[in-house]
């Protein structure tokens, strides 16, 4: 292994280069991180929302922003998404045991952030 450089076996025994601007792993960890990404994945990890619920669980963001997040994680196969035939059509999402196993260590970090922040004052 190169040093500095993340390799990963690929299913089909190639490796992954996440340093190389090809490399798939990139978009996944893209989509993750990007503003809205990790807000999502923290938002689902309790329980599977509708979408109408998620975005009113993460204040700032608009349903436009909401659709394309959710799109590209559902795309990664970070994110499960239901749709009941009704009238309107119901929208469920949650998490894949992939999107479980990437969210977690976001979630201790955003718990570790909140813990270490000073308290807030009452006003």
């Amino acid at each position: 292994m190169t040093e500095g450089v993340q390799h990963r076996e690929a299913g089909t025994g190639k490796r992954y280069d996440v340093f190389h601007t090809d490399c798939p792993a990139r978009d996944v960890v893209d989509h993750v991180t990007s503003r809205w990404g990790v807000w999502v994945l923290i938002s689902l990890r309790g329980n599977s929302l509708r979408f109408y619920e998620l975005r009113e669980s993460i204040q700032g963001i608009s349903e436009k922003m909401l659709s394309q997040t959710l799109r590209a994680l559902v795309q990664d196969e970070l994110v499960w998404r239901e749709v009941e035939p009704t009238t309107p059509p119901q929208v469920t999402y949650g998490l894949t045991d992939f999107g479980r196993d990437v969210g977690e260590p976001l979630t201790e970090l955003f718990d570790r952030i909140t813990q270490r922040l000073p308290p807030r004052s009452a006003g």
